[in-house]
């Protein structure tokens, strides 16, 4: 039986081009995973791993997620409790924070201490940091096997500041070392797009598709 990728639907938009990437990652490799985009608890309480995406601010992000009776709990269970495979991507990845200063300050899903601050521009790196990028690991990790040094695609202009620096899997240069993959147990955070990065996102999304944490 297939296992059951469900992407997190709490209206924040892009998350067709998450599904075909995700999907084509699992045909082209082989995998039985079918891919499900679902704002049903029940679905994403059910789910063999689970796919966070973000885009636009902070704050309204994690709204969404509150908004909707029952997500957070279903996806607390998933992730906290059942302990299976969850990935969060760009703002996606920033909700894992305990804290973002995007907009005031606003709490997060605290699994991952931190806090999302700002990225600060210079005449020679701009904010937002919009464009491929190469990402180095710094630590090794499965879902990152034969990637370093790739270039991914970012967009975004705020950053996670880890607590921890073993919750650091890998970084990206942008006027200085910024966390580009943090994680901890079962719990992956990339802030560039896998979906947006070509063959070298197809891999990443690969290698989660395969990870047993």
């Amino acid at each position: 039986m297939a296992e059951t990728l469900v992407i997190i639907d709490y209206g924040s938009g892009n998350l067709r081009s998450v599904e075909k990437a995700a999907e084509r990652a699992a045909r082209e490799a082989g995998l039985a995973r079918h891919v499900d985009v679902s704002d049903d608890p029940a679905v994403i309480r059910n789910a063999d791993r689970l796919l966070l995406p973000g885009v636009g601010a902070f704050a309204a992000c994690m709204a969404g997620l509150a908004a909707r009776s029952g997500m957070l709990e279903a996806i607390e269970h998933v992730a906290l409790v059942e302990q299976r495979p969850f990935l969060g991507i760009c703002v996606g990845m920033q909700l894992l924070a305990a804290q973002g200063l995007e907009y005031g300050s606003n709490s997060g899903l605290g699994w991952i201490q931190g806090t999302v601050t700002p990225l600060n521009a210079t005449p020679t790196h701009r904010s937002p940091h919009m464009g491929w990028n190469d990402v180095h690991a710094v630590a090794p990790h499965t879902v990152f096997d034969g990637l370093d040094g790739e270039a991914f695609y970012f967009a975004h202009s705020y950053h996670f500041d880890l607590e921890n620096d073993a919750h650091r899997l890998a970084v990206v240069q942008h006027g200085r070392s910024i966390n580009a993959l943090v994680g901890r147990d079962n719990i992956i955070g990339a802030q560039f797009h896998p979906e947006k990065s070509q063959r070298a996102g197809l891999r990443f999304l690969t290698n989660f598709l395969r990870w047993t944490p």
